[in-house]
């Protein structure tokens, strides 16, 4: 290592961490050009020079009984995580969501005497809220996304910085309906309904059939619809394509996207979503949705007993009412979600007064995240990170 360069440990455990840790790789690198980080991240954090010590895949595991089967194997991994920072001695930790993993390997950290920083408040205020005390435990400084969010941490004694939401600055605030759809060579005319089955395989598992089997539905229902499906991976692809032959549904006017999740959004005239980021993507695409998610029975039953609000989506959480529907587990069929789907494509009220509440939901999250959050981290870093001109 060069005299006077220094290291930073960060990591991120799915799609969307990686986009905030090289947003944030890349902003701190105005500041601190010399600066190496390491620790573990997908291709975009790579791309910005971190040094990913494991996979980022396998820290994609959601819902309790699938974290259990992993478990073994994610505490082998913190394990060698931690020790391998401690003898890199980071200046500074940045954990990027993934609270399950980041939070026990903050926490040894901190105890080490390593400043330690969480981007991506955990959801405290939508269910699991006694973990406050156990963050407060493990971090120096939350960031977070929502503008809520801050003052809950205060009351607790924990610093806290609203950074906005990096969607907000990369999206547009006009409307790119037109433009995608010329670029992606759909007529104007279609109906063009984004399927966003979610990102990991065990969602694809517990989904794929029943979105398959909702656009069958609706195919029945809709004149020329088109069906755009973006999956992030070859292994969800192949789930996705699996569920396709066991429903015999290779005649649906449907097209999988590899990636382009938001080019899908941004064309569509109405989502399914399967609860998540993307929600709010879609939300910022002014695009109206139906929400909807499963998973594992107990699973299922451990978050509806912890959960605070009646709500699971960001659009709806972000605005405290249920702005757009959300038809989980047992309620999620495709006949019930064939018909919210056709209710959102047709209901005139929805389609005027939707844009225009999510256009005020952009404006407030909009606020150059990386760079807010980058001037957040520097004063933890100590005077021998003396920030370029």
């Amino acid at each position: 290592m060069k005299e006077g360069q220094f290291t930073i440990g960060i990591v991120a455990g799915e799609a969307s961490g990686d986009l905030l840790g090289a947003h944030l790789i890349a902003a701190l690198r105005t500041h601190l050009p010399d600066v190496r980080f390491m620790g573990i991240g997908g291709p975009k954090m790579q791309a910005q020079g971190l040094t990913s010590l494991f996979p980022m895949e396998r820290l994609a595991v959601r819902g309790y009984a699938e974290v259990l089967r992993h478990y073994p194997g994610l505490v082998w991994m913190r394990r060698k995580l931690r020790l391998a920072l401690l003898e890199a001695q980071p200046r500074l930790f940045i954990g990027v969501d993934a609270p399950d993993f980041n939070l026990g390997l903050e926490a040894g950290l901190k105890r080490a005497g390593i400043p330690i920083v969480h981007y991506v408040s955990p959801s405290i205020w939508a269910w699991r809220g006694g973990r406050i005390g156990g963050i407060a435990r493990s971090v120096d400084h939350v960031l977070t996304l929502f503008p809520f969010e801050p003052e809950i941490y205060r009351k607790s004694g924990v610093n806290a910085t609203y950074v906005g939401h990096p969607l907000a600055d990369l999206i547009p605030e006009d409307d790119q309906t037109a433009a995608t759809r010329e670029r992606l060579k759909i007529a104007p005319e279609r109906k063009v309904f984004a399927l966003l089955p979610g990102s990991r395989q065990s969602e694809l598992r517990y989904m794929a059939d029943t979105f398959i089997a909702t656009a069958k539905l609706l195919a029945q229902k809709i004149e020329r619809p088109l069906f755009l499906v973006p999956l992030v991976s070859r292994e969800t692809r192949e789930i996705f394509e699996a569920a396709m032959y066991r429903a015999d549904a290779g005649e649906l006017p449907l097209t999988v996207l590899f990636g382009h999740a938001r080019d899908a959004l941004a064309a569509a005239d109405v989502a399914l979503i399967a609860s998540g980021t993307a929600t709010l993507e879609a939300a910022l695409l002014k695009k109206p949705m139906v929400i909807t998610y499963k998973m594992a029975g107990s699973s299922w039953l451990l978050m509806r007993r912890m959960g605070y609000q009646p709500y699971i989506g960001l659009p709806n959480i972000l605005s405290g009412e249920f702005v757009v529907p959300e038809l989980l587990q047992n309620d999620a069929t495709a006949e019930n979600l064939a018909q919210a789907l056709l209710n959102a494509l047709n209901d005139s009220v929805v389609r005027e007064r939707l844009p225009r509440r999510f256009a005020a939901l952009h404006r407030e999250l909009k606020c150059n995240t990386a760079e807010q959050a980058a001037k957040a981290v520097l004063p933890l870093l100590g005077p021998a990170s003396t920030p370029a001109a």
